[in-house]
């Protein structure tokens, strides 16, 4: 005798409905899950049982016949999947409360910051729901960083003043960021260098020998990005005065010449004030102290420390020389300039707000 059993309940579907179901049948790249169920409802709707269904996407009937049944029960919302709460919190409010007041307004015993373990024995709770606490809170009582607020009188002038500069510069001027790093060190390490290799990062012995130092001016263009660079020696007035020299010999005698620069004694010597009052085209602008920050060259100085000189090995001044004039070529064969988003008074309104947290904080200490 022929078997017999509950028989599959049949799928009518809308025109509407058929053709919701063919545009999700398309997204198997993007709702994978989606697509194949709206696959087997159409597969249904054709007439196919589930068996036949199941052999035809390599999957199981019982598989089938779920689908069916949830569409025959909520149409097409029964495909979507459900949103899935998870566990009950185990945690109270009270007890997350407890643990964030502790690591802002206590210290452990012997230490300066609270670690994960040494608060969770302080709290009696594991040490990953405490980090998972200090996560959802934004805390990270391991790191620190310092800050220095500016004591400059003249700190709003100079402010709208650089600002100024950087977002409406000049007609037929040209403005550059000035500044000197000092004391670069040639460094080469005592062993070789492991190179990188697939599943293992470079790596450097922590020891070097030292092969001398150089310093860089450098000149930053804002507006084109184009970087002005000279090595010397040292960095007194009179190696500033030669690289005004070859800043004044790189720039068209029909433009002026808006340099911001910082309050460093070597900039303010009586030979450089000689040697500008003679040239009249040259324009000084100084940050206020403390705010070299405002400073655009500083970034790029940033760039050449990350991409060039962190990780060189030089075995004397020369080739670091060699290897900070490439980084120059490099920069201004595709010279990008820095954009400059930040208005005076946005900066000046940050100051404000920081100098007010930074009394509160010292007057309730």
């Amino acid at each position: 005798m022929p078997r017999t059993g509950r028989p599959t309940a049949r799928i009518t579907l809308s025109e509407d409905e058929r053709a919701e179901l063919e545009r999700w049948s398309q997204r198997a790249r993007s709702a994978r899950r989606l697509a194949f169920r709206a696959k087997l409802i159409l597969a249904s709707a054709a007439g196919a049982d589930d068996t036949a269904v199941g052999a035809r996407f390599r999957t199981k009937s019982h598989t089938v016949g779920l689908w069916r049944k949830r569409f025959l029960a909520s149409r097409l919302n029964g495909l979507l999947d459900e949103p899935r709460p998870g566990a009950p919190r185990k945690i109270s409010d009270d007890k997350v409360e407890e643990v964030v007041v502790a690591t802002l307004e206590t210290m452990p015993k012997g230490a300066t910051h609270w670690s994960t373990r040494q608060m969770a024995e302080k709290q009696g709770l594991s040490h990953t729901t405490v980090g998972r606490i200090w996560r959802a809170f934004g805390l990270q009582p391991h790191r620190s960083e310092s800050f220095q607020l500016s004591q400059d009188p003249l700190l709003v002038d100079k402010v709208r003043d650089i600002v100024g500069l950087y977002m409406s510069p000049p007609d037929n001027a040209i403005v550059l960021c000035v500044d000197e790093k000092s004391q670069i060190q040639a460094l080469n390490r005592t062993q070789p260098v492991l190179p990188l290799r697939i599943g293992e990062v470079e790596r450097r012995t922590s020891d070097y020998e030292r092969h001398g130092t150089t310093t860089l001016f450098a000149a930053l263009d804002i507006a084109t990005g184009n970087v002005i660079g000279k090595c010397f020696e040292r960095h007194r007035a009179s190696e500033f005065l030669k690289f005004l020299r070859e800043i004044e010999a790189n720039v068209p005698e029909d433009m002026e010449i808006r340099i911001v620069l910082d309050n460093y004694a070597t900039h303010k010597t009586p030979a450089v004030k000689r040697w500008l009052t003679k040239r009249p085209r040259f324009h000084l602008h100084f940050t206020p102290t403390h705010a070299s920050w405002l400073n655009q060259v500083e970034r790029w100085f940033g760039l050449l420390t990350q991409r060039q000189l962190k990780r060189g090995s030089h075995t004397s001044v020369t080739q670091l020389k060699a290897a900070i004039g490439a980084f120059i070529e490099a920069t201004n064969d595709k010279p990008t300039p820095f954009k400059w988003t930040a208005s005076a008074d946005e900066i000046l309104g940050k100051i404000a707000r920081f100098a007010q947290r930074t009394l509160k904080a010292h007057a309730e200490s």
